[in-house]
């Protein structure tokens, strides 16, 4: 069970980073939309579409790699002071009872819409650039996918973690800075000492 989920939380890493770039991809694109509507006054036709897309894309698949740090938002005031085994018999339910309910209709119901946008090669109306949006669709099957992946390891954590009364550790290539502060204050203080 740990070697699926490194091998899902692998793909997620790889999924979040590689899909990241379309943050400097929407920047570089909305700069130079500004820089040729607001100094040259020659708006692009392509400029509203782009941004859409990348961020859609964005968005969607970066939900799998969030999922794997355990960073979606939750409302923890009663969660926080349950033991751990409580907290993962309450989050194996809910990922039976709602998440994958959820994802599953996203994959199903996704995969025959973009099959249907790309059977089509459907362009966006927005725009008279006539910009393909089909691409964007298939994303929604793929980040469904990729969800789904990463909550099947998140149901197998539960599973270890009511064995173990302990939750898997989980990997640290991103750590939130409130972290890091702490980490450092606390060496300084101890190096002061």
């Amino acid at each position: 069970m740990i070697g699926y989920i490194r091998w899902v939380d692998s793909l997620s890493k790889a999924l979040g980073h590689s899909f990241g770039w379309c943050i400097v991809m929407l920047t570089l694109g909305t700069s130079y939309e500004v820089f040729m509507r607001y100094v040259l006054n020659n708006p692009t036709s392509w400029a509203y579409d782009m941004s859409y897309m990348f961020y859609g894309t964005l968005f969607m698949m970066a939900g799998a790699y969030t999922l794997s740090k355990n960073a979606h938002v939750r409302g923890d005031f009663l969660y926080r002071k349950w033991q751990p085994r409580t907290q993962a018999k309450v989050e194996l339910v809910l990922y039976f009872v709602f998440f994958m309910p959820g994802i599953l209709a996203l994959v199903l119901t996704g995969f025959f819409y973009a099959l249907q946008s790309a059977s089509i090669l459907e362009v966006s109306v927005n725009s008279p650039a006539g910009v393909p949006v089909w691409p964007l669709k298939v994303v929604i099957v793929v980040s469904g996918i990729s969800m789904l992946l990463a909550g099947t390891a998140e149901m197998c954590r539960c599973l270890l973690c009511i064995k173990t009364g302990q939750w898997p550790s989980r990997d640290d290539d991103v750590k939130e800075l409130e972290e890091v502060l702490l980490e450092t204050h606390g060496t300084e203080q101890g190096a002061s000492k």
